[in-house]
């Protein structure tokens, strides 16, 4: 008996030792995957403690020891485009050869359910209305392999022996895959001629909390007059929550940017200055963990919708909307961001999810070509707001990303202005258009001191460039620019 207990155990350890020397992998690298380009590529996993593990890829030979968790980490050299595939070999004890990989532009895409959206979804928009139709079925007609999805499901992210990777954005795989990103990508690949890789990585109904390492949220933000905010955390929606099982085990691959379309859940909460630092702090710690502070990060402003019809504890006001666009924009105080306003691209205004995603990640994408790869020529935002000067019994607004010129989009005069004097009762205002200024007056208001423009939550306002990029919503009174940091 003891002799077959001893012969038991040996062959247990036996077993699970060769178990262990297997080279694991994370799930984010895996066969058809695309590698950043112009960047030093980051590729990981996990071994025996102490083992040699070996990279090779495109003519590199990259070599590391893991350490006493069995952790190693290599590093590739900066590689160019291309659209050959080829196969990267990782050996240690074991070997693993991932086959099909290319070389381009890849970004990670993330939010709730908007950014989520899949393509089989939106195949089932068929307004025409605003163009909610693409001009190309894609779903049933994409056939470009050099377009590579990963789906970053929050059940599946576990590092094991398997290496599935990623797909080309075509067939079954893009029916459920994010239609902003896809559409991103597609404009992408248009104009820059480079493989292009796009991961997801979204959960519907999700608040920003899940999505910010618990640790990192446990901050007081302090304004700066000095005021002091609660804990970030105290309000709850578990926090690293989707951190945790989706964002995590992606660092640090290499990557060219984040874009980010989420909102509508803690719009619900009425929040505005607090969100803008929780805000703040996710794109100030994702920068952190891949090592970059100098990510881009490029988001959606959310879209018109009913808030104050929500049944719920809350009494939300039809200003509640404005506010939190106001508070969304706060965050591009901090360097390489951007925002993509979609104040024109909704149908109805009960509909939590605009339809035409199409363009919206038509815009990201102008806003990626403009900013991430220097196309200076390419207009990327509609009219915002600079600042604002009082001439008589009128207000004279100047703008920025005026483009080729300010318009209104169906020639008639321009809507969703409003002034006020000092008693900040607002009415309905004229605004003309001249030069890149717009000059703003009421005939009840013999001297003016503040404009809002867009400042309700169903405004979609005909104020545009001549590009067709709908203007920002703003207030000239908005009290947080000034203490937010």
């Amino acid at each position: 008996m003891k002799k077959q207990l001893l012969l038991f155990l040996s062959a247990f350890f036996i077993i699970t030792s060769s178990l262990f020397a297997q080279i694991t992998l994370p799930k984010i690298l895996g066969h058809n995957m695309v590698l950043q380009r112009d960047k030093k590529v980051a590729i990981w996993g996990t071994a025996t403690a102490g083992e040699k593990i070996t990279v090779a890829f495109s003519k590199q030979i990259k070599t590391a020891v893991t350490d006493n968790s069995g952790n190693w980490l290599v590093y590739l050299n900066p590689l160019t485009a291309s659209f050959t595939p080829r196969e990267m070999t990782i050996k240690g004890k074991n070997t693993i050869v991932l086959k099909n990989i290319l070389v381009g532009e890849v970004w990670l895409c993330s939010g709730q359910s908007n950014m989520e959206f899949a393509m089989r979804k939106y195949s089932k928009y068929d307004s025409l209305a605003k163009g909610y139709k693409p001009p190309v079925d894609d779903l049933n007609t994409a056939d470009n392999p050099n377009i590579r999805i990963f789906l970053d499901r929050r059940k599946y992210m576990e590092p094991s022996p398997e290496h599935l990777g990623w797909d080309s954005a075509m067939g079954r795989p893009l029916v459920d895959f994010s239609a902003v990103g896809y559409y991103f990508a597609k404009d992408l690949y248009a104009k820059l001629k480079v493989p292009i890789g796009m991961i997801s990585a979204a959960v519907p109904g999700s608040r920003i909390e899940p999505w910010i390492q618990a640790s990192k949220l446990e901050i007081e933000s302090q304004l700066k007059n000095g005021q002091i905010l609660d804990k970030l955390s105290s309000d709850g929606g578990d926090p690293g929550k989707f951190y945790d099982t989706m964002i995590q085990p992606l660092i640090p691959y290499t990557f060219k940017g984040f874009l980010w379309y989420q909102g509508e859940s803690n719009c619900f909460l009425n929040e505005d200055i607090r969100y803008a630092y929780k805000f703040k702090t996710l794109i100030e710690s994702w920068r952190s963990d891949w090592k970059d502070k100098k990510l881009p990060f490029y988001f959606v402003q959310i879209a018109p919708y009913i808030y104050s019809e929500a049944k719920d504890a809350r009494t939300h006001t039809t200003e509640n909307l404005p506010e939190f666009w106001e508070s969304q924009a706060l965050v591009l105080n901090l360097q390489n961001t951007a925002m993509v306003t979609i104040t024109d691209l909704v149908e109805k205004t009960t509909d939590l999810h605009p339809g035409n995603k199409w363009k919206i990640g038509h815009r990201l994408s102008l806003v990626s070509l403009n900013k991430a790869y220097g196309q200076k020529n390419v207009v990327c935002s509609g009219p915002v707001y600079q600042k604002m000067k009082t001439i008589d019994n009128t207000i004279e607004i100047t703008f920025s990303n005026t483009g080729s010129g300010l318009a209104s989009r169906d020639k008639k005069a321009l809507s969703w202005f409003t002034i006020a004097g000092a008693d900040k009762e607002f009415v309905p205002a004229k605004a003309i258009i001249e030069g890149d200024k717009v000059i703003v007056s009421a005939a009840g208001v013999q001297h003016p001191y503040y404009v809002r423009f867009g400042w309700h939550e169903t405004a979609q306002s005909n104020f545009i460039n001549k590009e067709g990029l709908p203007a920002v919503p703003f207030r000239t009174d908005n009290p947080w620019e000034k203490l937010f940091k």
